[in-house]
């Protein structure tokens, strides 16, 4: 009975000591968290989004240790070797089509991303370090996702942007310029940001991406949502993409409150898949009706369940706020049906109940006169099972005609000129007119006439250094006038090509009239001549240009929902948080001039034929024994009879006794004869 009081004790002071190390650390996450999350889109040109959303969390080393059970030992051996504070990979097969798949939302702006591989990441090392760390880098991605991604380590590869990508680590009360503590410029040694950027248009994405990217799950693809990823779904569909992205507070001086404690890893999948199954309700035209779909008719299976090591597994069918206007307008038509209660609406059906309805609002008395906005229908995966899946589906009722929600401007890019010796660049931007205002800044909107409205936006682009880039051509029109240069540019950063070292870079900002329809800026180029080792083994094809990166500061895309205060979902939260509208341009392909391969083919047959002759004829007459021969020849002579015996006697006479002299020198004629044709044609090939 004695020994109780000291146990209380002993609890006590292991309570306190825990109470006080917890404040001391901020214990806000002391254990790992794994979210699962999918969200189901329609498309306006009756295609359909998949978009696979899983979020890992992993405290502090401090709080946490170094042995953990859910997050991935590679990522995290990654941060801890290369000091990442943040980075993001993707891997990339088809274009996102801005004009018909939107790119004035949340989910288009992080996820729409170029062709083949693009990577960036933002180092805590001395500058010094930062080209040496990068290169390891992606040597070490390379191994990790069996891709071409250390073909990133030469410096005429990547490129640091000053103002393009801001990371996550800057305040978002913060302007563009106020990023000092991750920019360093230095006008004596050039750009010595941090950050490092650099793609490969021409990267194949295969299931040898696929499964790595898959592994770092902490159920991979053997349960949960990740066990709907059937290959030839995904990679029979018009746009894949795979997305792996870290933020790190493991090695940040400057930590603030806002800024996410320790490791968090993202790894998103997003899919644009067409639909085959269209049902039909009475005599509706089956071409005007939107396809209808749902879960295993897209997979080829059902939501069996969630992964078990999950906190949350959600399934999202949103429907975006042009669709909701258009909905909107049918209800009127049928006052009986509300259109966020139950799954029967006049347009479509629902095969399943939602367990919650989210509705997107706006929060600001400036907006208060725009509509509302999206519907996001959710299932919670938990409540199902093997015996009972989920299959959330979709069913038109009616044929419905949208449109989505587009960037300020559309761009594109191609090429001028002909031949193989110069050439430029364009980049066409053409503005959308299906929005009646324009957002000028947060919260504000103005009508496209008013004076010194602007809109202000960033272009990025990197081209290899064979492509040289004459920076003093570059042009702007303005629906389709020239403009100086200086009305239209608020800056430039621009870091001209060096052969085999550096790339071209060209970051400019600019500020274009709201009432602008269409502007276009034009660079010249001269094509560079490579070695015959650096030609690719399809050097006939072309060179293609990574995509360029237009991004505007003053527009965000973001999403506010009633509910938000109960929102566990790390996808909606990501809708909440303000995200900068960017778009990609297309990728280029550009011809150079390529030499004959045929001809080393060519030279190489000429002179092995030439050197064969030569000491295949060489070898012969001195290996040759002459006197031998005419010996084996009188004994064939001599056994040939009487009349041959006395032929011979004949023949000897009248030669005398000059027959081996004269045969020494027949060889001795022959040897100086091939000496002289092999110096007459070493003479005649080293001329040429």
């Amino acid at each position: 009975m004695g020994i109780e009081p000291r146990r209380i004790k002993l609890l006590l002071i292991l309570a306190i000591a825990a109470i006080f190390h917890c404040t001391s650390v901020r214990c806000i996450h002391t254990e790992e968290e794994f979210t699962e999350e999918l969200l189901l889109k329609p498309l306006p040109d009756r295609k359909v989004l998949a978009h696979f959303h899983f979020t890992n969390s992993l405290p502090p080393t401090k709080v946490h240790g170094r042995h953990h059970r859910l997050f991935p030992k590679a990522i995290y051996q990654l941060v801890q070797k290369f000091s990442i504070r943040e980075m993001e990979l993707s891997f990339t097969q088809g274009r996102w089509d801005y004009e018909r798949w939107g790119g004035f939302d949340p989910l288009s702006s992080a996820n729409a991303k170029p062709p083949g591989v693009e990577l960036w990441a933002l180092f805590d090392v001395p500058i010094d370090q930062i080209d040496a760390t990068w290169r390891n880098l992606t040597h070490a991605l390379s191994g990790l996702f069996c891709a071409s991604i250390n073909f990133l380590e030469s410096s005429a590869t990547y490129a640091s942007p000053h103002w393009s990508f801001r990371p996550s680590l800057v305040n978002d009360d913060h302007k563009i310029n106020d990023a000092e503590h991750i920019i360093n410029y230095d006008k004596t040694k050039g750009p010595s940001s941090r950050l490092r950027y650099g793609s490969l248009p021409r990267e194949a994405v295969c299931t040898e991406n696929l499964t790595p990217w898959l592994k770092l799950l902490p159920c991979r693809d053997k349960a949960g949502l990740a066990a709907l990823m059937d290959r030839p779904s995904i990679y029979r569909g018009f746009y894949h993409s795979q997305r792996l992205y870290v933020l790190s507070s493991e090695f940040n001086s400057e930590k603030t409150e806002k800024q996410h404690e320790g490791i968090m890893l993202q790894q998103t999948l997003t899919l644009v898949l067409q639909p085959s199954n269209v049902q039909t309700t009475g005599n509706i035209n089956k071409q005007a009706l939107q396809p209808s779909w749902s879960i295993s008719s897209l997979f080829g299976r059902e939501l069996i369940g969630q992964c078990l090591l999950a906190k949350s597994s959600s399934v999202f069918l949103e429907l975006e706020r042009t669709l909701v206007e258009k909905l909107e307008s049918a209800r009127k038509d049928n006052t009986n049906t509300s259109l966020v209660v139950g799954t029967n609406y006049p347009s479509f059906h629902l095969n399943t109940v939602p367990d919650r309805v989210l509705k997107e609002t706006t929060v600001s008395e400036s907006m208060s006169g725009m509509p509302d906005g999206s519907i996001m229908f959710e299932f919670l995966v938990d409540k199902y099972n093997e015996s009972h899946p989920l299959n959330v589906g979709l069913t038109w009722k009616a044929p419905v005609v949208w449109l989505s929600l587009l960037a300020p401007f559309r761009a594109n890019r191609f090429l001028m000129g002909s031949g193989n010796a110069r050439g430029s660049i364009v980049i066409s931007l053409k503005a959308d007119k299906s929005h009646k205002k324009i957002w000028v800044d947060d919260g504000v909107y103005a009508l496209p006439g008013v004076a010194g409205c602007h809109i202000s936006l960033l272009v990025f682009q990197v081209v290899p250094w064979y492509v040289r880039l004459y920076f003093h051509t570059f042009q702007v029109f303005i629906d389709g006038q020239p403009r100086p240069i200086w009305d239209v540019v608020k800056k430039m950063q621009i870091s001209p090509a060096e052969d085999r070292k550096s790339p071209g870079v060209m970051e400019i900002e600019l500020e274009i009239p709201c009432n602008t329809s269409s502007a276009a800026l034009i660079v010249n180029f001269d094509k560079g001549f490579l070695r015959i080792d650096e030609y690719p083994p399809d050097a006939n094809q072309g060179f293609d240009l990574p995509s360029a990166h237009i991004s505007f500061p003053g527009f965000q895309a973001n999403r506010y929902y009633l509910k938000e205060e109960s929102f566990t979902s790390p996808l909606l939260l990501g809708f909440l948080s303000k995200s900068t509208v960017q778009l990609y341009t297309e990728v280029l392909l550009v011809p150079l001039a390529t030499p004959d391969f045929s001809m080393p083919y060519n030279v190489i047959t000429l002179t092995c034929t030439v050197l064969a002759l030569y000491f295949g004829s060489l070898l012969n007459v001195l290996r040759r024994r002459i006197g031998e021969e005419e010996r084996y020849l009188k004994s064939k002579a001599m056994g040939g009879g009487r009349l041959m015996q006395l032929l011979s006697k004949f023949s000897s006479k009248f030669k005398g006794k000059t027959g081996d002299s004269t045969s020494s020198g027949l060889r001795l004629h022959k040897v100086l004869l091939v000496v002289f044709l092999a110096v007459a044609l070493h003479y005649y090939l080293s001329s040429k």
